[in-house]
């Protein structure tokens, strides 16, 4: 055995670098040191400890001296642990014991109602790897009954989902007068007979074996699933010498204290990644002249490896993208372009006519306080505009929760897009009256752009071709005229700034939205047509590129979750 354990702990010390390259190889690494300290190959076998058999039987004559004097009752016999119930093999100086034999399961406390005494609700016991909790002090007469009952030395378990299945537990210490009590969903088991290394069973505790084993043996409805006391008390606990005890808990401290070190320097060298990159994006947006532009851009594509091996900053490059977009930085101008103003002549000049006739209203000049918060300066091309000006209609959705049936007409809603895109899924549907009732106002048609205006705000997606739909809760509708295509309509009421400015009008106002009235007078930026099919070509293949970044983040991540795996299977 202890040939096999140098060789399992050799080839755990060699691989930690692997574990580190590994998405969650950390998190894996902690489950298998838990793992081979109790299977007994953490730590070699002293043959000079005293074997766990002799501890069994000295905890039987201390039990008969305890009952003679009154001090527990005589428990029932246990039943014997057959061999089908034992889950691996552990070293000969172990045995395999039900907890229950070696110790009290649920005491009680017994003391003066006037001392001081440690309250412990759950959330003050946490489920890392350390044995941590905190307590309030009260007096023991407040909290005697109705509480489990606890005291310093008792190894505790959160017996309730999903505390249990996260591994909350402890060791209690430091408790006022030493006694404590606190959340009743709690196991806890008492060392009365001195023949357990607290800190060794409070490890077993956090093994995935034995909490995996605990979650399949939970009772009770969803929700309010418990594990039942007799899976605590009489599941095979793997007992090793007490000497040996020791020795396992401080090798987990040990390896468990360079686990901790490894995540820290991934999360300092992830936000080192996270930080630079960040601030390399803010000089490409803040850049007022090319040449800084270009600086910040060579910066990119010189570190390009490095700065995109985490998807954080994918997610940010994403946003710049389309930020860089609306600022007219993405894509060179063209100095033969019909000019976005000379676009926006010809709509007012067209809407005169029905102006006149009565069919819709004419539209107020825009102030110049309008203009004096404008974000960045456009190319001299382009020109700022309100959304109004560039669409034939914006319609809000019905003000009433559709009935929705099984088959019928897609009713779109917030659920039912996300990035831009359709969730086939998430479709509902309505019937053809409800449908009919809902298109009074208008029938959504190709290339009309649905908007969240609550909750997912800026999400938004373009009507497919061939898509027969209505409104449902919580969107609002554009019909871009032909000065500005979907696409580019979609993208700028999509950005990120453009719709957190929206929001700030409504601060600490309910959930988060905006309404008709802000996106009617919201000011975009608009570029000539033939640029904006320009721009957006660009953003596909920006976006292209975005998506291949994450597939090579994620084969990376698989190729050294795979090769930490192959390892581990070795140990």
């Amino acid at each position: 055995m202890s040939n096999n354990n140098d060789a399992a702990i050799a080839l755990l010390e060699k691989h930690f670098d692997i574990a580190f390259a590994a998405p969650d190889g950390i998190k894996k690494l902690r489950k298998l040191i838990l793992s081979l300290a109790m299977q007994g190959k953490l730590v070699p076998q002293d043959p000079s400890d005293q074997p766990a058999s002799e501890l069994l039987k000295e905890i039987e004559v201390e039990k008969n001296r305890l009952v003679k004097e009154g001090k527990i009752k005589q428990s029932k016999p246990l039943p014997e642990i057959e061999s089908d119930e034992l889950p691996y093999d552990v070293p000969k100086s172990w045995e395999w014991v039900r907890l229950a034999t070696i110790g009290e399961i649920n005491p009680r406390n017994t003391c003066e109602d006037d001392m001081d005494a440690g309250f412990v609700p759950m959330p003050l016991i946490f489920a890392g790897y350390r044995s941590l909790h905190k307590f309030e002090i009260r007096k023991w007469s407040e909290i005697k009954k109705g509480y489990t009952h606890f005291a310093d030395g008792d190894v505790a378990l959160a017996k309730i989902t999903p505390c249990f299945e996260n591994g909350k537990s402890c060791v209690f210490d430091g408790l006022p007068n030493g006694i404590g009590a606190g959340t009743t969903e709690l196991h806890v088991f008492r060392n009365t007979f001195n023949c357990i290394y607290s800190n060794y069973l409070f490890a077993y505790f956090k093994t995935s074996k034995y909490l995996a084993l605990g979650a399949s043996k939970m009772t009770g409805s969803a929700g309010q699933k418990r594990v039942p006391t007799d899976f605590f008390s009489l599941n095979p606990f793997p007992l090793p010498p007490l000497s040996e005890q020791r020795r396992i808990v401080a090798k987990i401290d040990e390896l468990m204290a360079r686990c901790d070190e490894l995540e820290k320097q991934r999360s300092d060298r992830d936000r080192k990644q996270i930080t630079v990159h960040t601030a390399a994006l803010n000089r490409l947006l803040i850049a007022k002249e090319q040449s800084n532009f270009n600086t910040a851009w060579q910066f990119i594509t010189q570190h390009f490896g490095e700065l995109y091996s985490v998807k954080e900053n994918v997610t940010e490059l994403r946003k710049a993208i389309l930020q860089l977009a609306v600022m007219g930085k993405l894509v060179p101008q063209d100095p033969n372009d019909q000019p976005a103003s000379e676009l926006l002549k010809e709509i007012e000049e067209g809407k005169k006519s029905l102006v006149k006739e009565g069919k819709v209203k004419g539209l107020k000049p825009l102030a110049l306080r309008d203009y004096e918060k404008l974000p960045f300066k456009l190319p001299s091309s382009w020109i700022w505009t309100s959304i109004e000006r560039l669409c034939e209609t914006i319609v809000d959705c019905p003000h009433s929760t559709p009935q929705f049936v099984l088959n019928g007409i897609i009713c779109i809603d917030t659920n039912s897009f996300k990035g831009g895109k359709i969730i086939n899924h998430k479709l509902r549907y309505v019937s053809k009256e409800t449908y009919t009732d809902r298109v009074k106002r208008l029938s959504p048609q190709v290339d009309d752009v649905i908007f969240a205006r609550e909750g997912s705000v800026g999400e938004s997606v373009i009507v497919p071709q061939g898509m027969v739909c209505c409104l449902g809760q919580r969107v609002m509708l554009f019909r871009p005229a032909y000065v500005i295509t979907s696409r580019y309509l979609q993208l700028s009421i999509s950005n990120q700034l453009f719709w957190a400015r929206l929001l700030a009008f409504h601060k600490g106002i309910g959930a988060k939205h905006v309404n008709v009235k802000d996106m009617k007078n919201a000011l975009i930026s608009l570029p000539p047509l033939a640029e904006q099919h320009r721009i957006v070509a660009k953003i596909d293949q920006l976006m292209a590129l975005c998506n291949n970044l994450e597939k090579q983040i994620d084969h990376a991540n698989s190729k050294q979750t795979n090769l930490l795996n192959a390892v581990m299977t070795k140990i």
